[in-house]
């Protein structure tokens, strides 16, 4: 069936933000009197929703995963200055260029919704995208399927319709348990072996061979 509607993920997809959301994470932690992690672990992390990120980590109480959670914001939003999350090459060119081939572009993100439509309007991508969810905009987070089945029900499409794209297993997970087509990037915050161990439909080392992946 042919593809309709790409549904990305941001970090590590679409916004370079891996040394922005590290750098936080290893301050949060510091700041709590936490053990420390690597940047490298910290990365392993990117697709979680926040607190799982933090309990992955280091194993903690729901209490003190919310207090991560609420410093990282805090700390996050001081850090987050304009430019600090550029796109990745042949982000910009290549999103107008499905738009008006017709494609929805829409994203699927574990980031909050008002972080994504800042980022999404930093960028000036706000007449290509045509959805955003959230981690809040759902009960279950990816790797649940959640995200892109509601995504698809926003539209009424069918998920044989739909092309998931992002950067890790997760992201991968959630397009298979959805019944879509997958496509992993390799520049991002996962490996080539973690996509292809998720079984990623399409593996792509650049943005703009997206327009390869569809059918």
């Amino acid at each position: 069936m042919k593809t309709k509607i790409v549904i990305l993920d941001f970090d590590g997809t679409l916004g370079d933000s891996q040394t922005l959301i590290t750098r936080t994470m290893r301050a949060t932690l510091k700041q709590l009197g936490l053990p420390e992690r690597t940047t490298e672990e910290c990365a392993k992390t990117i697709g979680l929703p926040l607190k799982q990120c933090f309990k992955v980590l280091q194993p903690m109480t729901e209490e003190k995963a919310e207090a991560c959670d609420v410093l990282f914001h805090k700390l996050f939003m001081e850090n987050n200055v304009p430019g600090a999350v550029p796109a990745f090459p042949g982000v910009i060119k290549t999103i107008k260029q499905l738009h008006n081939k017709g494609l929805i572009v829409t994203i699927a993100s574990s980031r909050v919704h008002h972080s994504l439509a800042a980022f999404v309007e930093e960028l000036h991508l706000e007449p290509y995208i045509s959805f955003i969810l959230g981690a809040d905009d759902v009960e279950k987070a990816k790797p649940n399927a959640e995200p892109v089945l509601k995504t698809l029900h926003h539209f009424g499409l069918q998920p044989a319709e739909a092309l998931v794209v992002g950067d890790t297993a997760f992201d991968i997970l959630m397009g298979r348990n959805a019944g879509t087509k997958t496509c992993g990037v390799t520049y991002g915050n996962g490996s080539k072996e973690d996509l292809q161990a998720a079984l990623a439909d399409y593996i792509i080392d650049e943005f703009a061979e997206i327009e390869q992946c569809l059918e």
